[in-house]
Formats: C-alpha cells, structure tokens, sequence
C-alpha cells in the first residue's frame, strides 16, 4: 500500500498517478455568509457606545416632555413615573422584583421616631445595620424543616448549658482561692468522685503553694500538712495506694509528678522489631503497607524498629508474621539489647529471657553464630521462647529451665550476660493498670531480694578473661530506687565488677544520692527511662564489667 516503487524493469506496470494514500485532499470550500469577517469591537469602545446610547435616550424623552409642556398637554403622575423608569433604565414590567429588600425592625417605635427625625440618609443607617442583619435574613428567606428547627434548639440548649456550667465552676473557684483543708473525717476517706475538677484544681493550687512555700502557706500550715493533701488528693484522682503513691513522689519533683500520673493513663504506641535475619526494615514497611497498615520508622536510635499507628488486619496473624519476619515488643525492650551489644561468634546468656522477644533480637545481632543459651524458671513461659525461637529462625540458642539464682551451679565462662529481671512493673502501669493499688512494701522487698540474688548468679557466670566480652547488663521494667540503684550497689560491694557506660544516646543520668543514701559515683552511667519524658515504658539499664572473681569492695568503690 502506498506510493509504489519505482523499478527500472521495462515489463513492469506503468506507474499510473500516485499511491492510494498519497492522494492530497483538496482546499476546503466555505459559504460566502462564513466567509464574512466580524469586526472585533473593544470593551471601552463598547461602553462608551453604551453611554452615548443612553445620553441620547434621555436627550430624546427629555424633548418630548418639554414639547408637550410647550404644547399645553397635562401630565399625570403615571405617567411621570414611567418617563422617569425610562430614564432609569427600565419598565413597569421588571418593576415588582426590581424594588430593594426592606430591612427588619430593628428598634421600637419611640426609637424608630427618634431614628426617623436624624439627619443621617436612610442608605447610611442600612449599611450600620447591614452587617447585623444578614444573618437573621437569611435564616428568614429559608425555610426550614422540623428536624433542623429541633437540631438547632438543642444546640442552643448544649451552648448555653455549657456555659453555665463554665460560669459555675469559675464562681467555685473564686469562693475557694486559698486552698481549703478538709476536716480529719475526710481526710481518711476517698473524696467523691463527681467533683474531679475541683480536686485537680486543689492538687495544681497545693503544687504551687509547695513551690512558693514561704510566701504563699498559710500560717497555721505546716509543709506536711501540705503534702499529706497533695498525696491523698492524688491517690484519689488517680486511684493509687498511699504506699506507692509515697515512693512516686519522694521520685520526681513536684513539676512533674502530675505529667508521670497522666502519662500513665495512655496507652504506649504498639511497635514491632524487624528480624533481620530475614527481611529488611524498609522491605517489611512495604509489605505491611500493602495490608493496610499505618506504619513508620520508631525513631533515629534504632535501625529495627517501627511503630504502628493503626491497622486493618490484626498484627499478630499476618502472614509476615507468622514468616517470622518481625517480633511484636515493646521499644523500651530494645535497649537492654542494644547496651549489650552482642557480638558474634561469642557465648552469651540471658537470665529471664521469656517471652523471647529479647532473645530472638541478641540472636539476629550475632548473626545466628556462636552459642546463646535462653533461660527461664518458668516452664510455661520457657515454652513461648521455643516457638518464637523456631518462628523467627535461629539455629545458635539452647533454652533452659532453671532457677536464676543457682544458674551458676550449672553453666559458667559466658562472654556476656543479659539480665532483665523480674519486678514490681512500676514502669508498666499503663499496661497493668492493677500495679497502682496491689503493690505494697512486702512485695517491693521480696522483688530486690530476687534481683540481688539472680544479678549475682550472673556475675559468677561470667568470664572475666573474656578477650571480647565480660559484661553484664541489669535492666527492670520498674522506677523504684530499691530495684535499681540499690541493686546495683549490692552487686559492686559483694562482687569484682565496675559500672561501665551503656552506650545509649539518650535517657535520665542514675541516681548518685537519694533521700540521703549515697551510691557509687560512677552510677551516672546508668539509665532511666519515663513515659512523661520519652514516651517509652518505664525502664532502668546499668551495665557492669567483671574483673576479678575476687569478693567485690565493701565500700562499693572500684
């Protein structure tokens, strides 16, 4: 098809014309009507044609008026006012829908006479008033059916129901501006429930009296007497024991106790672990983004975590997960982990390893080599770490079931030793909320007798010739000084370790004097972590380095 080939052969065809698609297609033909060009006329030249068109209509009913007149004919009134629509542009027939809206009454009869003898034009007032009436009219030009009239009344009732209450609670406030004490009666019972905003209200006015002790007390009150309110009045705003209430705050400062109590109240963001023995951060974002998952990156310290915000599918049954791609655990888990910093090819023992989730993370950190043995004296708990172990693949781990404080009896010459031990779970409050009123003094002190007799067994456990390791990483879920600092002071006059830094870039300095107990100085390099602060569980991590297997110092100082 086409224009055909030209060829020198003599027996071929004569070319006859030019191929079927190379035919031109003739000039278009127009009648001579669309032919004829319209003259583009410009918007100033057509106003100014306007203008003259109604300069000579008006010159033109002006004459006719003044001949009658010369002529002796009457003219009606009528008449005048149509004459005087032509003037202004338009007839009888646009005259009803063309007079301007008259406006509501907005004053009463006396005022509307006092209004009627000023001076100022009637186009003056209707611009006042203009602004003030627009609403009302249109509300007025539409018609409403039932259901909105009644939607509208009951916002109204709502907005004015709020505002006395508002108005009520400032009139109460202003009655009670010193701080009032409650007789001894109810002192010693729970105050009622229906006036929490008037609590808070004491609570916040106590803070600041406590600030401002000197200037603001009043003379009869002593400081305890204070501070015996604030803790009464918190235990009932946040249904805390006196108990527990006390050691919070002997803890934080007056600033910041209220934020801790609040931060408490809130769920923690849910965050997972990549398990990089078998994906990648970004891989495992892709794919649950594909399900339907609002995921992003934890933070800049960790390379493994994410948090999810919401999710349409359950995160605990996706297909990625039951593939062992991720481990569901806590962010504030992660740190213990990473302050020990495995390495491969070493031995490495954590003490109270269930569920797992700390386990498995040691084990993607040295690569599936060497030896990682997860214990735990729970032998229900210790199954949870079979089968995470053999979810999420790792072939280096031995899980045992055996008691932390006689694990040195049976295994020693560890490189490293991660021990998360069980406490009191001041830090989780907002996971078990039950923590505020069950804990007392005998359970605080039977947790610190497990936690110095496990941290010892660990330290025994330890090598300290280890060329690459000889480290031990003591970490709670609790706040209290008597789990943490305490602990760690036991262990460093009873064993040949020393405090070491953690490595972590971020968190709260230890405790080196508390309430009067002096600790090692070198307890800086511990870390604490609060919810208020960086959004994570509550949490303390210290890291020691064994030495000597020597009895430690009694001064505790190395």
């Amino acid at each position: 098809m086409g224009r055909r080939k030209k060829t020198d052969d003599k027996n071929a065809k004569p070319i006859r014309g030019p191929g079927r698609k190379s035919k031109k297609q003739g000039e278009p033909v127009f009648p001579k009507e669309l032919l004829q060009t319209v003259k583009h006329i410009s918007a100033r030249k057509r106003l100014e044609k306007e203008k003259l068109k109604q300069i000579v209509k008006k010159n033109t009913v002006k004459k006719i008026v003044q001949k009658r007149q010369s002529d002796g004919e009457s003219i009606d009134d009528d008449e005048d006012e149509e004459q005087q629509q032509q003037l202004n542009g338009y007839t009888d027939e646009n005259q009803q829908w063309l007079k301007p809206k008259t406006t509501k009454k907005l004053f009463d009869n006396d005022e509307k006479d006092e209004s009627m003898e000023d001076d100022t034009p009637y186009d003056d007032q209707f611009d006042e008033v203009k602004s003030s009436s627009d609403e009302d009219e249109d509300d007025d030009d539409e018609p409403k059916i039932d259901i909105e009239k009644q939607s509208k009344k009951i916002r109204e009732k709502q907005r004015q129901t709020k505002e006395r209450s508002e108005q009520e609670l400032l009139t109460n406030i202003q009655q009670h501006e010193k701080v009032q004490f409650p007789s001894g009666q109810e002192i010693t019972k729970e105050a009622p429930q229906a006036d929490l905003q008037l609590l808070m209200h004491r609570i916040r006015e106590v803070i600041n009296v406590l600030n401002d002790f000197k200037n603001k007390r009043e003379p009869n009150r002593s400081r305890k007497e204070y501070l015996d309110l604030l803790q009464q009045d918190l235990c009932n705003y946040y249904s805390y024991n006196d108990f527990l209430m006390n050691k919070l705050l002997d803890l934080f400062p007056l600033a910041e106790i209220i934020d801790f109590l609040e931060a408490n109240e809130v769920q923690r963001p849910v965050t997972i672990r990549t398990n990089t023995l078998k994906t990648r951060r970004r891989d495992l974002a892709q794919a649950l983004i594909n399900r339907g998952v609002n995921v992003d990156p934890l933070d800049k310290w960790t390379k493994v975590g994410l948090v999810i915000y919401n999710s349409q599918v359950p995160i605990g049954a996706t297909p990625e997960y039951l593939s062992g791609h991720y481990m569901l655990q806590g962010a504030s888990s992660f740190l213990p982990v990473m302050a020990l910093a495995p390495q491969p090819n070493e031995r490495i023992l954590d003490m109270c390893a269930a569920p797992g989730g700390k386990s498995s993370y040691i084990g993607a950190l040295m690569r599936n080599s060497g030896i990682l043995v997860a214990n735990d004296a729970n032998k229900d708990r210790a199954k949870a770490i079979i089968a995470n172990t053999h979810r999420l693949g790792l072939t280096n781990t031995i899980v045992t079931n055996l008691d932390g404080r006689q694990f040195s009896e049976h295994m020693g010459g560890f490189d490293r030793c991660l021990v998360d031990a069980p406490c009191s779970g001041t830090g989780v409050i907002a996971k078990d909320p039950a923590v505020k009123s069950s804990k007392d003094d005998k359970d605080i002190q039977r947790c610190f007798t497990a936690q110095r007799q496990i941290l010892l067994n660990a330290i025994d456990s330890i090598n300290e010739n280890s060329t690459t390791g000889g480290y031990i990483v003591y970490s709670t879920c609790s706040i209290l000084v008597e789990e943490n600092e305490a602990v760690i002071q036991y262990a460093l006059n009873n064993r040949s370790v020393k405090l070491v830094e953690t490595g972590l870039e971020f968190g709260v300095e230890g405790f080196t004097n508390f309430k009067g107990t002096a600790f090692h100085p070198l307890m800086k390099y511990c870390r604490r972590y609060y919810p208020h602060l960086h959004n994570l569980d509550g949490f303390f991590v210290a890291k020691l380095k064994k030495y000597s297997t020597k009895q430690g110092n009694k001064k505790g100082f190395i």
